[in-house]
């Protein structure tokens, strides 16, 4: 089984990265999100490999908590690679925990090829995942603190606050974790 790869970025595209491994080319499906975050030329990225009767793809996540997340999606009954990888091509972990953790089955819907039945049960599976979510994102994050304070700006934007309210709240708080920073950021929000 192929966990991960280290090489050299040969070509890419949204939805494909070649990764040169000492003179083996693999072709590794990624999400938008580790698209954009891809570095040029050397790279090391987390990957999972399925195996179907006709071939072996390789999926590829920069992030441990997008693998994760990935992981989880593709157990969930009607849903495989393709849509498990347009959910992490549209939202991050921490914006998928947010909207785990609202039900909120209208941004589950926003994702192209889920519709109304199917985003109820991925909702349904999913319940209590959004705390694993973000113990992985802050587990895994660089710069725990500065990282912090971006997930859980983009998790407060995700759920349609306006970016200066936001960043007013979250310069009042102290943290180290996403979660108790969207917490206590949201209470704080209430007043504002």
């Amino acid at each position: 089984m192929i966990v991960g790869l280290q090489g050299n970025v040969v070509y890419k595209e949204p939805s494909f990265v070649h990764i040169d491994v000492n003179g083996v080319v693999y072709e590794v499906f990624i999400s938008l999100q580790t698209f954009s975050a891809l570095p040029k030329e050397k790279v090391s990225i987390y990957t999972m490999q399925i195996f179907r009767e006709d071939a072996q793809l390789l999926f590829g996540f920069l992030d441990m908590a997008e693998k994760k997340m990935f992981e989880r999606l593709i157990k969930i009954n009607g849903v495989g690679p393709k849509v498990a990888m347009a959910i992490c091509s549209t939202y991050t972990p921490s914006q998928f925990a947010v909207v785990i953790n609202n039900s909120d089955i209208n941004g589950v819907k926003k994702v192209p090829g889920i519709g109304p039945k199917s985003a109820g049960r991925i909702l349904v599976e999913l319940n209590g995942f959004d705390t694993e979510l973000l113990q992985q994102t802050e587990t895994h994050a660089e710069g725990s603190n500065t990282q912090a304070y971006a997930q859980a700006s983009e998790a407060l934007e995700a759920l349609g606050f306006k970016k200066d309210k936001i960043s007013k709240a979250l310069s009042s708080l102290d943290g180290d974790d996403t979660a108790s920073l969207v917490k206590g950021a949201l209470k704080l929000l209430q007043t504002i």
